[in-house]
């Protein structure tokens, strides 16, 4: 996405029944993690089913800039790796637009690397809070020239020889983890993760499939204790990504909110960090039928039948949110039309997000007449069954793509339309959403 792009509203009406069979776009985190780890490895990497959103493309011109050759032979990507510790420094910045798996996850990989290496990125980025990765780069010797509030355009400097760490993850973020262990990949010795609340676990399933020194251990209080040997060999890998879940969510929520439907999203990714929404839905009462469950490349895949339903409201458990803290955005629409009250904890990751997400499903929910209470870190949705008198509001996506994939969906079984000021930004992450929505029957124009 250009720094200044012109923003293009889209308004969602109600709708007949969605009807239909659709499969989902690659899933971003394992499409990020595809890029990097094959232009790491040694050898050759092919990749079927990638995430072609601009994210992920802005991680894979990261990996070519320090000498992996990527290039797109009909539908695989071809990636010529660099091999372990023999990355490039970049000749100019490298520029990830709205990606903050991308930035976050390739600081820790190349921070280590002797050598300076300058991130940039769209407004947005910029105002994201780094320090997060900065902070155990910090302990392992890298020197960081950063914006205010340790924030980018960021320079990193790495030291001549990186120091292990073990280091405790101080909130529940993969992408912190990832970061860490990415950074051990170059560094000698043991580099150690302790993480106290499991988060998604793509970085460690496929660090091992890359042929990584890595193994996990679960202490007595439940603790787990990633370790990672450093300046081992990977290997390039054939991967075929899965649906992504975070994506599924915005058609899933759809299918269930208006009457009558009856669809089918093939090829989900069901990893158990991953499945936090189809559990809380199912247990609100929606009617998800989980189908062909399998193993692809380590990761669990299913179909999903999903018709519509009379949901109910719940209490969602604050540990169950690092497993769906993308799709809170779309658990607030379809809580709107729920019975009763929704309550949702432990969200205060959602404050660092794209935008302040929190803040912005709030506003995004009064200016459509649903009523609801917003706290430091929690939620509360007072729903009405069958969109009585919701709707009627144009709803400010302050450049997060996951709000303006969430908030069409109410739009769709709302009693008026919803509008969201800008639709463009779904391009960062599932840039084929409306488009499959209106294939089902939506209305979105």
């Amino acid at each position: 996405m250009s720094h200044a792009h012109q923003p293009r509203p889209a308004t969602a009406r109600r709708s007949t029944s969605l009807t239909g069979t659709i499969s989902i776009p690659g899933d971003k985190s394992i499409s990020h993690r595809s890029f990097m780890f094959g232009g790491l490895a040694s050898g050759v990497t092919r990749i079927t089913g990638l995430l072609e959103g601009e994210d992920v493309i802005n991680t894979g011109r990261a990996m070519a800039a320090m000498g992996a050759k990527i290039e797109k032979s009909g539908k695989e990507w071809i990636i010529h790796g660099t091999g372990n510790g023999c990355l490039l420094q970049p000749e100019a910045p490298l520029d990830f637009g709205n990606a903050g798996t991308g930035s976050r996850l390739t600081m820790g990989l190349v921070g280590v690397y002797d050598m300076e290496t300058t991130f940039i990125g769209d407004t947005s980025l910029q105002s994201r809070p780094m320090k997060r990765v900065l902070d155990p780069l910090r302990q392992m010797g890298v020197q960081v020239k950063a914006s205010e509030g340790d924030r980018m355009p960021l320079t990193l400097r790495g030291p001549r020889t990186a120091a292990p760490i073990s280091y405790r993850v101080p909130m529940a973020s993969a992408q912190v983890k990832s970061a860490v262990l990415l950074a051990g990949l170059n560094t000698p010795g043991i580099t150690t993760v302790v993480e106290p609340v499991m988060t998604r676990d793509h970085t460690e399933k496929m660090l091992k499939g890359f042929g990584a020194n890595l193994e996990v251990e679960t202490d007595a209080e439940g603790v787990l204790h990633i370790r990672i040997e450093g300046q081992g060999k990977l290997s390039g890998q054939t991967i075929d990504v899965p649906g992504d879940p975070s994506s599924t969510a915005f058609p899933l929520v759809a299918a269930l909110i208006v009457p009558g439907s009856d669809v089918t999203i093939t090829n989900v990714l069901m990893n158990p960090t991953r499945t936090g929404l189809i559990i809380t839905l199912q247990e609100m009462g929606a009617d998800i039928q989980v189908m062909n469950a399998r193993l692809a490349g380590g990761e669990d895949v299913a179909d999903l039948r999903v018709r519509s339903s009379d949901l109910k409201g719940v209490a969602v458990p604050p540990e169950r949110a690092p497993s769906m803290i993308d799709e809170y955005p779309v658990l607030a629409v379809a809580a709107s039309f729920a019975e009763g009250e929704t309550k949702m904890t432990g969200l205060d990751e959602l404050r660092v997000k794209e935008s302040d997400r929190l803040a912005a499903v709030a506003r995004g929910l009064e200016a459509n007449n649903v009523d609801c209470t917003e706290g430091h870190d929690w939620l509360t949705v007072r729903g009405r069954p069958g969109g009585k008198g919701l709707g009627g509001g144009t709803v400010a996506t302050h450049l997060d793509h996951r709000i303006a994939m969430a908030f069409p969906v109410m739009g769709l079984a709302a009693e008026k339309p919803v509008t969201v000021d800008d639709a463009t930004m779904s391009a960062t992450s599932f840039p084929e959403c409306m488009g499959l929505m209106t294939g089902l029957g939506a209305t979105i124009e």
